[in-house]
């Protein structure tokens, strides 16, 4: 009966998430025409490429990441798209007061806000922990506090507009990967937070949908730099990656999994068999490519 229950409870799991899935065929790029969309780390990878996806559907894109030249472009481009209203603020989130300008700058440019999409992320090295606290403290600032900052500053309007928050998140926020601590720590706190806080939000009637997004190896030029030569895993693409982020938080999803075989499929294993995921995922690594810190 145990080894039954293993085999059936994964496989419903499945059969059910096909169910789900296939009724997400109805999309239409019109549910997001005239959207107030704010997107972070959005001058490169993934945020690139749904200020683009967005800017297609009709949306007004307030974007923000450090580099000022880039956003630029991408604001051209965005524009050249079809955006109803692309703009874009330039700084840090390691600083909270700028996280709290650019809901501001929201406020003021857009009138509004219907979708927060938390995507930037601290640079981190990807190698074993070299017991630099700072890093962590510096990480926590990026990933996560300047996360749950935006979303205070946010939800005044967001609530007003029966609005969405999109957090960009990571397996390594769901499941122990080596050679990145300090990063998987920071995704595991905005699991943990965001989960939380969509609890509170149905206890209290706020209409605010929550989507977390479970991403696997993609191909932005970040993580190929960090991990191309190490983490023997073909990447996605992060076109597409960036197009199931949309679509999960226009539909308000709880979770979105991207690519759903790699990702759900190994926290199916995790729950049931934790060692043995451990196992395999150590198997993905050329530790002759990993230089001791």
């Amino acid at each position: 009966m145990g080894l039954l229950r293993k085999v059936l409870v994964p496989f419903a799991g499945l059969v059910l998430a096909f169910c789900f899935y296939s009724v997400r065929e109805d999309f239409k790029p019109e549910m997001l025409q005239g959207k107030r969309v704010i997107i972070t780390g959005a001058s490169t990878g993934i945020g690139e490429q749904m200020a683009y996806h967005l800017a297609r559907m009709g949306s007004h894109i307030l974007i923000t990441a450090r580099t000022e030249a880039k956003l630029q472009k991408v604001v051209v481009r965005c524009l050249e798209l079809g955006a109803a209203s692309a703009q874009y603020v330039s700084g840090s989130m390691e600083d909270m007061a700028f996280a709290k300008r650019v809901v501001k700058e929201a406020e003021e440019l857009l009138g509004g806000l219907d979708m927060l999409i938390l995507n930037h992320v601290g640079s981190s090295y990807f190698g074993y922990f070299n017991r630099d606290i700072e890093h962590v403290q510096k990480l926590l600032d990026i990933n996560f506090l300047s996360y749950v900052t935006m979303t205070v500053s946010a939800l005044p309007m967001l609530k007003g507009s029966g609005g969405s928050i999109i957090v960009v998140s990571s397996m390594a926020g769901k499941v122990g990967f080596p050679f990145v601590a300090p990063y998987s720590a920071t995704k595991f706190a905005l699991d943990g937070f965001f989960s939380s806080l969509r609890q509170e939000f149905v206890m209290q009637n706020i209409n605010v949908s929550i989507t977390l997004c479970i991403l696997g190896l993609i191909d932005t030029e970040s993580a190929m730099k960090a991990a191309s030569k190490v983490y023997m895993v073909s990447p996605a693409p992060k076109e597409e990656c960036a197009l199931e982020i949309i679509k999960g938080g226009a539909f308000r999803q709880r979770e979105v999994y991207y690519q759903y075989t790699s990702t759900k499929i190994p926290l199916l294993i995790r729950d049931w068999a934790p060692g043995l995921l451990d196992y395999l995922i150590r198997r993905n690594y050329n530790l002759e490519s990993i230089k001791e810190n």
